[in-house]
């Protein structure tokens, strides 16, 4: 809720040639809800349509796969820092123009993703896309709640949420198609139509109005902070393999900034009378409950999402396109039943919810847990299908946890922090797992080949068998090492998925801390991951 100064601040400062938005009707409704929607969809989908691509977009470049996972945590981690400024810069600048500029420069963003020459000047457009993508989420759902009559925002937003649902499905699916048909800098180049269309759409319709503005002040140190220890961990996280961790000078110096930043950052945001990011929601319970282990979960969650792509494409000898469509069931349910789990969740304690979408996920990990070279395409469609059990039951129960006990005029932020610390956690649990995923491999690398210098038998016979098959000894001793390899990679991955069961199984008891009364009524709607 504003207070009256902050009222009489945005009258004063408001433009006269620009009208308040108010609900529209008939076509020109259509045509704001049609472009609102797009824009999230293009974020959405440019998200999931990147993680199917990163061997390829790593292959093009010359890049180990594991390189190749920047293009997903550069992005991840600018829209992480550029987050918490939303609510300033729509207060101040209008929501119309937030929302127009941030899906424009998205789209040059994205094309300068695409003409990319090398892997820096990639990382360096997906950060800057990284930056401009916050804004798109939370400030389409605002626009699209101001556009529309009160009895008709229900419709709006499950329309929104539909549009948005569908891009994890379609994402890998289009991103592996792509990929194999055309070449990577297309799954950039395809926002710019899409973005082109929503910025039509909703320039056409909306851009006589404009939402109040005002001249809230702006915590640049506390911004430069985070920034600062957000950037200098996920280097030191992406760099880390490559610089044999803390025997590099770099990572020293990179977990020291770190360390020292977040510091100074935890110091000036508490004593800041407008800090970037309103730490002191953590002193609610439930809030710390709701958003501590949420941001925990989707760091080990995404964190397995981009690496089952790698392991399928690296190891399996899967293409793009097929590990698309193995990784796309995840939205059929949530698509399917969301309006049924919607209208009966109420009747639920949201933390029997959570506990049971955190042991469907928990399930998912341990099924993937057993993959072998010779795992058939049913066998990793169907965890795929039952994680959209688990996201479905998760989303609003959670946003009703976590948002329980928070005063109405609290809520904005708390949705602006809970955002940041996904984003921010999403990124690190990537570098993390797959940085995890090469350790193991490394590990087991070394364990297969003792075991092969061993003169075992089988070992003997093996080798023996690929002579007479008209190989040289050189090449029958390649062929087995290559089997090696691509068995040690699997392994590393199933030990990867067994840690993450274990670590979502943990948070199971975290939910618990939390205290009703819970209201449902609190959560907003999200857009699937």
């Amino acid at each position: 809720m504003a207070s009256p100064a902050l009222d009489s601040a945005r009258s004063i400062h408001a433009k006269p040639d620009k009208l308040p938005v108010t609900p529209l009707h008939g076509a020109q409704l259509r045509f704001a809800a049609i472009g609102l929607s797009l824009a999230t969809f293009m974020q959405v989908l440019d998200t999931t349509i990147a993680n199917v691509s990163v061997p390829t977009i790593a292959g093009g470049l010359g890049l180990s796969a594991g390189q190749g996972v920047w293009v997903i945590t550069s992005f991840s981690a600018a829209s992480a820092i550029s987050m918490p400024l939303t609510g300033r810069l729509a207060e101040r600048f209008g929501q119309l123009r937030v929302f127009m500029s941030a899906t424009v420069l998205f789209v040059i963003a994205s094309f300068l993703c695409g003409i990319s020459p090398s892997m820096q000047a990639l990382v360096a457009a997906r950060v800057l896309q990284g930056a401009v993508a916050g804004p798109l989420v939370p400030l389409s759902q605002a626009l699209l709640l101001a556009v529309h009559p009160p009895q008709k925002r229900g419709q709006a937003l499950s329309m929104w949420g539909a549009i948005v649902t569908v891009a994890p499905i379609l994402g890998p699916i289009l991103g592996g198609y792509i990929s194999d048909n055309a070449s990577w800098p297309w799954i950039f180049f395809i926002n710019v139509p899409v973005g082109f269309i929503a910025v039509a759409f909703v320039w056409t319709t909306l851009h006589r109005v404009e939402t109040p503005r005002a001249r809230p002040p702006l915590d640049i140190v506390g911004l430069l902070l985070l920034a600062l220890w957000v950037g200098s961990l996920q280097i030191m996280l992406d760099k880390g393999q490559d610089e044999a961790w803390f025997e590099s000078r770099l990572i020293v110096a990179l977990a020291a900034i770190s360390a020292i930043a977040f510091g100074y950052f935890l110091i000036w945001e508490l004593g800041d009378r407008h800090p970037i990011v309103h730490l002191a929601l953590f002193r609610n319970r439930n809030f710390l409950v709701g958003a501590g282990g949420a941001a925990l979960l989707y760091g080990a969650f995404f964190g397995v999402t981009v690496l089952l792509p790698l392991v399928l494409q690296t190891q399996l000898g899967y293409t793009a396109t097929w590990a698309g469509l193995v990784l796309a069931p995840v939205g059929l349910l949530p698509v399917m039943a969301s309006r049924i789990i919607g209208r009966n969740m109420y009747r639920l304690d949201p933390r029997v919810l959570v506990s049971s979408a955190l042991l469907v996920v928990a399930a998912v990990m341990l099924m993937r847990s057993r993959f072998t070279s010779g795992v058939d395409f049913t066998t990793l469609v169907m965890p795929q299908f039952i994680l959209g059990l688990g996201l479905l039951l998760m989303q609003t129960p959670l946003s009703a946890l976590t948002l329980s006990q928070l005063k109405p005029h609290e809520t904005a932020a708390a949705l602006g922090l809970v955002t940041f610390l996904r984003y921010a956690c999403g990124s690190f649990g990537a570098s993390l797992l797959t940085s995890l995923w090469q350790d193991r491999e490394a590990l087991h690398h070394t364990r297969l080949v003792e075991a092969l210098a061993s003169g075992r038998p089988a070992t003997g016979q093996t080798l023996q068998m690929l002579t007479q098959h008209g190989f040289s000894f050189q090449q029958a001793y390649g062929v087995v090492e290559a089997a090696l390899s691509q068995q040690s990679f699997i392994m590393a991955a199933n030990d990867v998925f067994w840690v993450s069961a274990g670590f979502i199984c943990m948070l199971v008891g975290i939910v618990w801390f939390a205290k009703p009364p819970f209201n449902y009524a609190a959560a907003p709607a999200a857009p699937a991951e």
